[in-house]
């Protein structure tokens, strides 16, 4: 597939790059989940230019330095003389270096170190601080561990706190991207395969270029995809996560697990477990960015009338499918599943349509505030409130997935008191369904 989108995330990492080269040293920060493009989006930006990538492998950094010093050579015919067995002599070295040429070096998996020798972020600070403002290196540092990545640059504790000029998060596609691309390469597809490209892509690049190149741009050939002997997908979950949550993965993959099959709020949870989450929910939230919290449109601070959602498609998906029959993954029972998740995909996928509208609503650019909206005990829900300011005009929509199934008289039922909140507002009501993807 060819190298999609990603034109803000191009731009500044182009426009960083020529700062350095123009004024001085510039450290740009790079992160987002594993499969998410970091790495493609990277040299993509330097195609035309001379850079040095190093990749930091879980080895003795002895070895890493080898590596390293052989990069050196080859890609700049600087000889390295003696043996290096430090990173920070290699990282010296290549700081000196840029006093007479400008360079772009990228460093991958950078969070590594912390195994390897967790001092390098040290004095990796100290040649920085004392050298970038007479060199032109243009310091790109990608990570996939965010919980990891956000320690080493965002605790005022580490020596490399404040020190990055650009923070880049690489996010997933969009909806407006995916469209894009399977109108691309299956122009004749029917809003269900949008829906599900959608879900089980969740706009992670790796996984899109999958069902592109594969052509399996169908609800049908997507899951056969998915659901096969030795997919990609089976055991994408735990590649993703185990590394993040360590030790305690077995908590995490449980309060992941209830959240996909819609126990979404703390208590029902909790009920379920026999132990208190709310530290697992918050690093879920906050250190790891995995779940984000929801709460009602117009709600105060501190309401209790809070559910918690996982952000990622496709690993809700992967959690709702994939690890709670694990057992029929294990047998290779792959019919059962496909089974199991065609009878339950009408259902399921409803969330992810209002999900896919509020990311469009969102893009449109024409609206200050989107969120849902439901009162205590989850009564009068709507599904999607868009709020303009500047206009005074509110749209109040019903999502559903047959469109004969809106009901615009029991829409606006449910809005006696959100009607209040938005008093002098112009308000539009609509019914969206999988047939206006």
């Amino acid at each position: 597939m060819k190298f999609t989108d990603r034109e803000t995330e191009l731009k500044l990492l182009n426009a960083t790059r020529q700062m350095s080269a123009s004024k001085s040293s510039q450290m740009t920060v790079v992160v987002g989940r594993r499969r998410i493009g970091k790495t493609r989006l990277i040299a993509e930006s330097l195609k035309k230019e001379k850079y040095l990538y190093f990749f930091v492998a879980r080895k003795d950094e002895r070895l890493l330095c080898e590596e390293f010093s052989e990069q050196i050579r080859a890609t700049l015919g600087l000889n390295v003389y003696g043996e290096i067995t430090r990173f920070r002599d290699i990282f010296g070295l290549l700081l000196d270096y840029t006093e007479r040429e400008p360079l772009t070096l990228v460093i991958d998996e950078f969070q590594e170190f912390n195994r390897i020798n967790p001092a390098v972020y040290s004095e990796i600070q100290d040649l920085w601080d004392r050298k970038k403002d007479r060199t032109k290196m243009n310091l790109i540092l990608s990570g996939s561990v965010y919980s990891l990545m956000k320690k080493i640059f965002e605790s005022n504790k580490e020596p490399l706190f404040g020190r990055a000029n650009e923070r880049l998060y690489v996010r997933p596609f969009t909806v407006d991207t995916l469209k894009t691309i399977i109108s691309e390469y299956n122009p004749h597809y029917e809003p269900k395969d949008l829906l599900a490209f959608y879900i089980f892509s969740g706009g992670v690049p790796k996984y899109v270029e999958n069902f592109v190149d594969k052509s399996l741009l169908t609800f049908d050939g997507m899951l056969g995809e998915i659901l096969r002997e030795n997919s990609l997908f089976l055991e994408e979950g735990k590649n993703v996560l185990i590394e993040e949550f360590g030790k305690e993965y077995t908590t995490y993959f449980s309060i992941l697990s209830l959240l996909a099959s819609s126990k979404t709020s703390r208590t029902e949870i909790e009920s379920i477990l026999q132990k208190d989450i709310g530290g697992y929910l918050s690093r879920l939230e906050v250190d790891y960015q995995i779940i984000r919290k929801i709460q009602p449109i117009f709600s105060k601070p501190g309401t209790r009338n809070i559910k918690y959602e996982i952000e990622d498609n496709f690993l809700h998906f992967w959690f709702r499918f994939i690890y709670k029959n694990r057992g029929a993954v294990e047998i290779g029972n792959f019919d059962y599943l496909k089974k199991l998740i065609v009878r339950d995909f009408p259902m399921y996928s409803g969330r992810f349509l209002e999900k896919y509208f509020i990311e469009k609503l969102s893009l449109s650019g024409d609206w200050s505030e989107i969120g849902s909206y439901w009162e205590s005990g989850f009564q009068n829900q709507i599904d999607i409130v868009a709020i303009n300011h500047i206009e005074k005009k509110a749209l109040l929509a019903e999502v559903k997935l047959n469109e004969k199934q809106y009901s615009e008289a029991q829409l606006k039922a449910k809005t006696h008191h959100i009607a209040k909140a938005l008093s002098g507002y112009e308000l539009v009501f609509r019914g969206f369904s999988v047939g206006d993807v």
